[in-house]
């Protein structure tokens, strides 16, 4: 069942990344005065406007990081999903009433709405992953789940474009991605759930592995979030710096790579479905050879969990940055060198999916909620300072020097967060991540932990068919105990 929940992860991340760029070439269609039905409305909306409208989203995006794990980690994150996927949608499905009636202002407003629900997202996902996913199988479900958004993001920017140059016009495109979004939110509240503790239709084994493995039977009992041991762990603070070096690489990459290319190598590759559509889908097919690479070094004991979270986000952060320097030396008339050397980054870029986004759940099954979105708002707010730096950098976008020195500092930035995760990162499971029973001056029980330590079985064990019979009795003899305590 474990299969089945990260198949609908995977489908809910990709429906969030494809309402969120939905918006990005409808505006296109939005302001065309001479659209193939002659009723579908247009707006006389100038660059600026646009770039409020696209930024808007952010707004709120960053806003509902750390509230949104703290929520999902104290009041559950099943339902928070389902909920925060579908509100998204009925905004996204309310854009074109929005766009007639109350102009761009209304539009922002539904945008910054989208944000506001989907900030809550990473924190979500993590949270499941935590209670979901064995040690040994970390490193493909974090890949696979997190694919859905480069899938989204692909199906999304073609189809998008299909349906505006459409007789159905702009509003097709929020009408369509909306409507799918209710639609999956519905199948996530009837066939999520929350933990294999609360799934009726799971395998006892397939439970008795997952709980086994990752050492812990769940309580109901909500925790307080340790926010003071987390601001003070180093291992987060690296956590923390290499993720921000990815946000703000990654934005350079996929964002101000074709106006490089456009402007100074004079190739449009944002005109150009296919090769727009390449980076996303290479990276894509890349990730399964990868994370399934990483977990079986981990399972087979030829790495260690950090040998094999070092390597592959050091190899996930430096290959982008080489290809970022390289590409400050591609000439005018290598435009196809350029679009291989941008494909080459992003797909190797994958690698950190294996890396640093699965260690917060190393560090802290418990809090990989809030951890998330804490490190996440962090990057967040790197993807908003980093354009800023970008326009104050590049004066002139046809200059192929200042585009080469934000190349380098962009490649500094990378290097520097692979550094510092390689120095101080970890991938043991902290002290503060046991949380346990406090009690007020008036003795009243405040907090209780979330999850309690039982000695895991070996993973050989469980897989072993002669053994399974003992090993269950014997290990829920163990849980018994534990509650009873």
């Amino acid at each position: 069942m474990r299969h089945v929940l990260a198949l609908l992860l995977f489908l809910g991340m990709a429906i969030a990344y494809a309402l969120r760029v939905c918006m990005s070439v409808a505006i296109v269609a939005m302001k065309n005065p001479n659209p193939i039905n002659p009723s579908v409305p247009h707006f006389d909306w100038d660059e600026s406007t646009q770039n409020l409208m696209l930024s808007s989203f952010f707004w709120g995006y960053v806003l509902t990081q750390i509230p949104g794990g703290m929520v999902a980690q104290r009041w559950g994150a099943q339902r928070l999903y389902g909920a925060a996927v579908g509100l998204c949608g009925l905004a996204t499905l309310a854009i074109p009433i929005a766009a007639r009636y109350g102009d761009y202002q209304l539009v922002c407003a539904c945008r910054v709405f989208c944000g506001l629900c989907q900030g809550v997202v990473p924190p979500i996902i993590h949270t499941l992953l935590a209670k979901w996913v064995p040690l040994p199988e970390r490193g493909r479900f974090t890949s696979f789940v997190y694919s859905g958004g480069w899938v989204g993001n692909v199906i999304a920017l073609q189809s998008s474009g299909l349906l505006a140059g459409s007789v159905l016009g702009w509003s097709s495109c929020f009408y369509f991605w909306g409507s799918l979004s209710l639609g999956w939110a519905v199948l996530w509240q009837f066939a999520g759930r929350e933990s294999p503790a609360e799934h009726s239709e799971m395998a006892f084994d397939e439970r008795l592995y997952i709980e086994s493995s990752l050492g812990v039977v769940e309580t109901t009992a909500p925790v307080t979030t340790p926010w003071r041991d987390i601001l003070t762990s180093v291992p987060v603070w690296a956590l923390l710096v290499t993720q921000c070096s990815q946000s703000w690489g990654f934005w350079m990459l996929l964002s101000k790579i074709p106006s490089y290319m456009d402007k100074v190598l004079h190739y449009d590759i944002q005109n150009n479905g296919l090769i727009s559509s390449l980076p996303y889908l290479c990276a894509w097919l890349m990730s399964f050879p990868v994370s399934i690479m990483s977990d079986w070094a981990i399972r087979k004991n030829r790495l260690s969990t950090r040998s094999s979270r070092m390597i592959c986000n050091t190899f996930g952060e430096v290959f982008p940055a080489l290809a970022l320097v390289g590409l400050g030396f591609v000439g005018a008339g290598q435009q196809l060198l350029a679009v291989g050397i941008l494909v080459l980054a992003v797909t190797g870029n994958i690698a950190i999916y294996c890396g640093h986004h699965a260690n917060h759940m190393d560090l802290s099954p418990n809090y990989a909620g809030p951890l998330m979105g804490f490190t996440n708002a962090a990057a967040n707010v790197c993807s908003i300072l980093a354009p800023l730096v970008q326009g104050y950098v590049v004066k002139d976008p046809s200059n192929v020097a200042e585009w080469r020195s934000i190349f380098f500092l962009t490649a500094g930035i990378y290097v520097a967060g692979a550094t510092t995760f390689l120095c101080f990162g970890s991938v043991q499971v902290q002290s503060w991540n046991d949380a346990t029973i406090k009690r007020s001056c008036s003795g009243r029980r405040s907090t209780l932990s979330a999850r309690r330590p039982v000695p895991p079985i070996p993973i050989s064990e469980i897989y072993s068919t002669e053994q399974t019979k003992s090993n269950i009795i014997n290990n829920v003899a163990v849980i018994e105990e534990k509650i009873e305590r």
